[in-house]
């Protein structure tokens, strides 16, 4: 079989373009009037500008993730962001008047918590689910796949994910330890035994809270999104994200394997561990590239959990992190997409690696890599943003959170490709610091282009 996902294909570029021009359309927004369309378009194009290096944008873009932070900044705990969907968006209007920048995040880390009842989802503890009512989710790590159960993984990926996976993180889907594998009805007498499992009561009352379930998420959805159409539409910014995939080995380390499962397969069973993660590259590219389509986006988020300095070896990294995560970037750039790459902690020893992409074609959101050095290396092939500390706009004052804009937009901001953001989300951030930084970061970044 050939091996895919190795080089950009001939019509990357346009397919880019192309993508550009659908964000850049705004279509299906409600616009109040031209000026503000016009707006839109303006903020669409400094991005554009920034991420494709051809040109210098006008100005840098504005862009910090907000997280929890319009929530915590509200009067309602996260409880009630997670189950009542129009408080919620009144909060998220209102962080919108309070703190303009240059796009529209929105509520992307909250999820219904209905939803979530209703599937009695394992994976996470979340607000009056685990944890108080006024705390953010969090992670329940364990061992969700065996060591043993790899074969499978890379035999049939849907098929461990539908029947073994689901229904050990989803309390309510046990039933679909059931389900049939549909791929060998292609004869009459196939398919009985392919529906019959349908009739079990377990598998009914999957299907059942399955479908309860979707109802809730397209009701939490819906509210989500006329909030996001008419704050775009009045304000003038755009939407920055419109997609989501993980980088194969995360998939495999965060949440099947677990990390110190994954850390024991790097030396028990290497070989294993490698081919999984190839046989996720294609899955992960097209959760990606159909989330965006949906969207009318071009930049899947892809958080980098475990390909930090410290938590692998450079040899490690480049051996099972590396070779599959660049081509799911690779993957998405030859389908238009920009992959919008956040990496988590420091990826100073990464830099060199990292750089070994094509020019102009995805956008780098650092946490706590060294930013000159990381404009030196991989600003030469890439837009690079972040690492505006988190710390900082919680404990610092208003003048020392303006003094590191000042500092950072000069060591890195001038000659384009660079983009002003958090190095993670806001959540605790003093509302103070957050407005000053914002400011800071509007004056300085339209006098260092």
């Amino acid at each position: 079989m050939k091996e895919r996902f190795i080089e950009i294909s001939p019509d990357a570029d346009e397919k880019q373009e192309e993508r550009f021009n659908i964000w850049r359309s705004g279509e299906g927004i409600p616009f109040v009037d031209n000026d503000t369309k016009a707006a839109y378009q303006e903020r669409v194009t400094l991005i554009k500008d920034a991420i494709q290096l051809k040109k210098k944008p006008s100005r840098i873009p504005v862009c910090p993730s907000p997280s929890c932070f319009p929530i915590q900044n509200s009067k309602i705990t996260m409880y009630e962001a997670m189950y009542n969907y129009e408080a919620l968006t009144k909060v998220i209007e209102e962080y919108q008047d309070e703190f303009m920048t240059d796009v529209y995040n929105g509520p992307a880390s909250l999820v219904s918590g209905k939803m979530l009842d209703i599937l009695d989802f394992k994976l996470f503890a979340w607000a009056g689910h685990g944890v108080a009512k006024e705390q953010e989710y969090q992670f329940v790590e364990d061992e969700y796949m065996k060591a043993e159960e790899y074969q499978d993984l890379i035999d049939d990926p849907t098929a461990f994910f539908q029947n073994s996976y689901f229904p050990r993180i989803f309390g309510a889907l046990t039933g679909l330890q059931k389900y049939p594998v549909l791929p060998i009805v292609h004869e009459i007498l196939c398919v009985p035994p392919a529906v019959i499992p349908f009739s079990d009561e377990d598998m009914k009352s999957a299907l059942q809270a399955l479908m309860k379930a979707g109802d809730e998420a397209l009701r939490f959805r819906t509210a989500v999104g006329k909030l996001s159409r008419n704050i775009m539409g009045k304000k003038g910014i755009p939407a920055f994200g419109g997609g989501f995939t993980k980088a194969p080995f995360d998939t495999i380390g965060d949440s099947l394997r677990g990390t110190k499962g994954v850390m024991l397969d790097i030396f028990r069973c290497p070989d294993e561990l490698k081919e999984a993660c190839e046989r996720l590259t294609p899955i992960m590219v097209k959760a990606g590239v159909n989330a965006c389509r949906a969207s009318g986006h071009l930049m899947p988020l892809i958080p980098l959990h475990k390909g930090a300095d410290g938590f692998l070896s450079d040899e490690q990294f480049q051996t099972f992190y590396w070779p599959t995560l660049r081509k799911l970037i690779i993957g998405l750039i030859n389908e238009g997409m920009v992959p919008h790459l956040f990496a988590e902690g420091s990826y100073n020893q990464r830099l060199d690696i990292i750089s070994d992409l094509p020019k102009g074609k995805a956008l780098w959101l650092f946490d706590r890599t060294d930013m000159v050095k990381a404009k030196e290396t991989v600003g030469r092939v890439a837009c690079i943003s972040g690492n505006f500390p988190i710390d900082l706009l919680i404990t610092g004052t208003p003048d020392e959170v303006r003094a590191h804009c000042k500092q950072l937009i000069e060591s890195v901001g001038k000659n384009g490709g660079y983009i002003f953001a958090t190095g993670a989300g806001m959540s605790g951030a003093k509302a103070a610091n957050v407005k000053a930084m914002i400011e800071a970061a509007k004056e300085y970044g339209a006098s260092n282009t």
